[in-house]
């Protein structure tokens, strides 16, 4: 039970993001209602398939790279590990970037100053390690959940949140899709997670489950914080709000609990493309360059690079979902499936394609019910 309750306390952490403010304040134009109803729908979409994609690594126990080679095989899995690692190193930086940005604007001493200090406590964490964090988690966690909910009173205790949206529009379909990225950003990372676990199915779905509600949460805070003041720019709502100090103690631990799952993923995902690869080592390294690109490279916006994750990561979680689940097929002794590659290839130029569309149940579904449906045509459901 320890163990499946720390799982639940790092995705508590991982849900409990900037980020995810953040990108609810994307959902302000579609006014109250029907902003709920896009969160809501997308993160039980998202919620489920990052569910099926860490219960395949605590049945197989392996990380959330290893279990690709059950579709893609041995060279298959370093192509989406690498890619996997590419996607780490920004949301590294993302965070970082958004952490810092908001502080300096309310303790104005240089970005670069506190993209330093967020980065020398994500390293700090990455050294303590997963397995002793749990009482660091547990406090860190437990103030910034008091702290979270009086910002939620201070938010929904006023009339003007369920009245007046946002002039400048988002779509039905658009925002569904924002509201699958976010968990499905995640699957890359979750087996890494339940892969050693005693209880796969109870520690998958308490992991799933926190993070999906927590989520949901940090979304209808983004989205509320904006209508509320009418502005969508983070830094200008906590000092709207009145949060000061407080503001600076909820973005500095929940850009250091989030990203150092992003850091320490990514060493992990290192041992995908070569046993060598130290993973404290180069989640350290992962931490180090997301600090500079902070630094030295423009992280405004989010938006393309969610997509780009549903793009990649939705037709493969659709190819390896049905080989495990459906068609029973297992590639892990094969170096490289062309197949499955080609097939997966289709499914990203279908996901762009989708992209043009404005459809309501959003590009991510469209593209992982297509891919499904290649996948059990061409190589057929055994019996």
């Amino acid at each position: 039970m320890k163990k499946i309750f720390n799982n639940g306390l790092i995705w508590f952490g991982a849900a409990l993001s900037i980020a995810e403010i953040k990108t609810g304040t994307s959902f302000a134009s579609l006014g109250f209602s029907k902003g709920l109803l896009a969160i809501v729908i997308g993160h039980i979409i998202g919620g489920i398939l990052l569910f099926l994609s860490g219960y395949i690594g605590g049945l197989c126990r392996k990380s959330s790279m290893e279990t690709t080679k059950i579709s893609f095989g041995a060279i298959g899995s370093k192509f989406f590990a690498l890619i996997n690692i590419v996607q780490l190193i920004g949301w590294t930086g993302i965070m970082i970037y958004d952490g810092s940005n908001a502080i300096n604007h309310i303790f104005g001493i240089g970005n670069w100053v506190w993209c330093l200090i967020i980065g020398a406590l994500i390293i700090l964490w990455i050294f303590i390690g997963i397995s002793n964090i749990g009482k660091i988690n547990s406090f860190a966690m437990g103030a910034l959940f008091i702290l979270t909910i009086i910002l939620s009173i201070k938010i929904f205790s006023s009339s003007t949140v369920f009245e007046k949206p946002l002039e400048q529009g988002l779509s039905f379909g658009g925002a569904l899709e924002l509201a699958i990225a976010m968990p499905l950003s995640w699957l890359p990372l979750i087996s890494d997670y339940t892969k050693d676990c005693e209880k796969p199915f109870a520690t998958t779905f308490v992991s799933a489950v926190t993070y999906t509600l927590v989520s949901i949460w940090m979304y209808l805070i983004g989205m509320g914080l904006a209508i509320f003041t009418q502005e969508t720019n983070l830094s200008v709502i906590i000092l709207q709000m009145g949060m000061g100090v407080v503001g600076l103690f909820v973005i500095i631990f929940s850009t250091v609990t989030t990203t150092f799952m992003d850091a320490f993923s990514a060493g992990v995902s290192s041992k995908t493309v070569s046993n060598k690869m130290n993973e404290k080592l180069n989640a350290v390294f992962v931490t180090v360059v997301g600090v500079l690109g902070t630094i030295f490279l423009p992280l405004q916006n989010i938006e393309g690079f969610l997509y780009f994750i549903g793009s990649v990561f939705a037709p493969m979680i659709a190819i390896l979902l049905t080989d495990y689940f459906v068609l029973k097929t297992d590639n892990s002794q094969k170096n490289f499936c062309t197949s499955r590659m080609i097939i997966w290839f289709v499914g990203f130029l279908a996901y762009r394609f989708f992209m043009h569309f404005d459809l309501a149940i959003g590009s991510t579904l469209m593209c992982i019910l297509f891919t499904f449906l290649c996948t059990c045509l061409a190589f057929r459901v055994k019996a």
